[in-house]
């Protein structure tokens, strides 16, 4: 005889999860205690949103489905708004939350709350287990479910009796956890358009945005002739990390979208030229087979979309901050490019403009941005799961002011948990992003409301025990960045930049 949570936690470690990233409350404590005999570590955070994040960078980064742990309730509620995120991005995580007790439902249990109704929106899959006997095979299905076909976030409710019960169910085996095998897909008419295109593109979805995808697109991409590259930022055709996109997408005439919806981010389609043939396929698709079912030359035009992708405007190369400060995120940037080049680096960005600044002017093996949902907050959660799941990487969060403000007390949970990543907060004193809105679309004279405080959000951070710095003037980025790469803690740099609209491409004139 064992306990439901005890039945929990080894389903988890039989799934193959090396850590929960959990926030303690009474429904949960049970598989508190059971993880102690699992051995299975639990990351303590402080915002129950904050374990989706993590969750998710996990599933983003590692393909293995990160778990989130939050007790029922409120505690749930906090956590529901994350996992829309985590939707929107494909990233394989299973949050599990505690529920009222079973016997207790419709007579006003302790934080009563149709958990599974909630979440259902924001999930792939949301259910609340209906018997102790069955918390097995759910979270066997849980597992599967979030790992078969399009990847994506599945949230679980465990009603505190069921974990408190005694039982004798054993744990289901292995291969109920692991995806379902889908039949190869019919790639017909994909390997037609690619092959009668003079300009054809393979555009994937953020299923593939990880290091491994990309990997495996940049192959696709050498073997036929076929420009590859993913899609994942709220910004569509004006990501800035794609360069002049619209114009490829505008110039080509056969597009195959590998788990890439036709979705607001191509406007509903219209990014395309009219006469362009769109073809819709799942993100698993054999990438190398359909290379070599490929025939022709289309280097030159691969060349072309290279370029495009990779142009910034040359101005750049040339822009520099005023002595006296603040900083232009491009001269921030180019300091913190230096850090990026070591091996296996993670850039975390998160934020409005400054996020899209950061995206277009820096580089790194491993990138975890906010994705198709467009919000914004995750980032110093985020940061601490990369840090977890690439311990031997330089892991560079850029993030601005308006976003530190969201989960800054998971600074204290990489302090406690011996995290150490690098936070560089762009620090405008604006939600920036709304305040361009307002300048476009009603005025300056109607821009009203979106000012923040210059805050010394690096004394914050030092409060909750990180190395911090302050950067005023350009000449003080290179030392203070130094200083906190080697600090071998968490650290912030909270940089004064200047209050900028985010990049959006024309080509130099000649």
């Amino acid at each position: 005889m064992r306990r439901g949570a005890d039945l929990v936690a080894q389903a988890l470690a039989r799934a193959g999860a090396r850590h929960l990233f959990a926030l303690s409350g009474n429904h949960v404590m049970p598989v508190f205690d059971a993880a102690l005999d699992a051995r299975l570590p639990i990351l303590h955070v402080r915002h129950e949103a904050a374990t989706v994040h993590m969750a998710d960078a996990w599933g983003r980064l590692t393909g293995e489905p990160g778990v989130a742990l939050v007790t029922g309730g409120p505690g749930h509620a906090n956590a529901v708004g994350a996992l829309y995120t985590a939707l929107a991005a494909d990233s394989p995580m299973v949050l599990l939350s505690g529920h009222a007790p079973s016997h207790e439902l419709g007579k006003g249990a302790f934080q009563e709350m149709a958990q599974g109704e909630m979440a259902a929106p924001a999930a792939k899959a949301s259910w609340t287990v209906r018997s102790a006997d069955s918390l097995g095979v759910d979270l066997a299905h849980a597992f599967r479910t979030a790992r078969s076909g399009r990847p994506g976030p599945v949230h679980l409710s465990l009603p505190v009796d069921f974990l408190e019960a005694k039982l004798e169910a054993e744990l289901p085996p292995l291969e109920q956890f692991l995806p379902e095998e889908h039949p190869p897909q019919d790639l017909r008419e994909a390997l037609e358009a690619l092959a009668k295109a003079k300009s054809p593109l393979l555009i994937a979805g953020p299923a593939l945005a990880h290091a491994r995808g990309r990997a495996r697109l940049a192959e696709f991409e050498r073997s036929s002739g076929v420009p590859a590259f993913v899609m994942e930022s709220p910004r569509g055709v004006n990501d800035p990390s794609l360069g002049l996109l619209a114009e490829a997408l505008k110039r080509a005439d056969a597009v195959v979208l590998a788990g890439k919806p036709r979705d607001f981010t191509l406007r509903f389609g219209a990014a395309f030229a009219p006469a362009c043939r769109a073809v819709e396929i799942g993100y698993d698709l054999d990438l190398l087979s359909l290379a070599k079912e490929l025939r022709g030359n289309k280097s030159g035009w691969r060349d072309e979309v290279r370029a495009m992708l990779a142009y910034r405007p040359a101005a750049w190369a040339s822009v520099r901050s005023a002595p006296g400060g603040p900083v232009h995120p491009i001269e921030l940037a180019r300091e913190v490019q230096k850090l990026l080049d070591a091996p296996e680096s993670v850039l975390v960005a998160d934020g409005g403009e400054f996020g899209q600044w950061s995206q277009a002017a820096l580089q790194a093996p491993h990138r975890v941005i906010n994705g198709p949902a467009g919000s914004i907050g995750a980032a110093l959660p985020f940061a601490a799961a990369a840090q977890l799941a690439l311990p031997e990487s330089r892991v560079v969060a850029m993030l601005g002011d308006g976003t530190f403000g969201f989960h800054c007390a998971e600074i204290d949970t990489a302090v406690r948990h011996e995290l150490a990543y690098l936070a560089v907060v762009g620090n405008d004193a604006c939600w920036n992003a709304e305040h361009q809105i307002q300048k476009r679309s009603y005025g300056p004279e109607r821009a009203y409301g979106c000012e923040l405080r210059p805050t010394r959000y690096d004394q914050v951070a030092a409060g909750f025990g990180a190395h911090a710095e302050h950067v005023e003037r350009p000449a003080e980025l290179a030392g203070a960045l130094a200083r906190a790469a080697g600090a071998r803690r968490v650290a912030c740099v909270n940089a004064m930049i200047e209050r900028l609209p985010a990049p959006i491409y024309q080509r130099d004139k000649a």
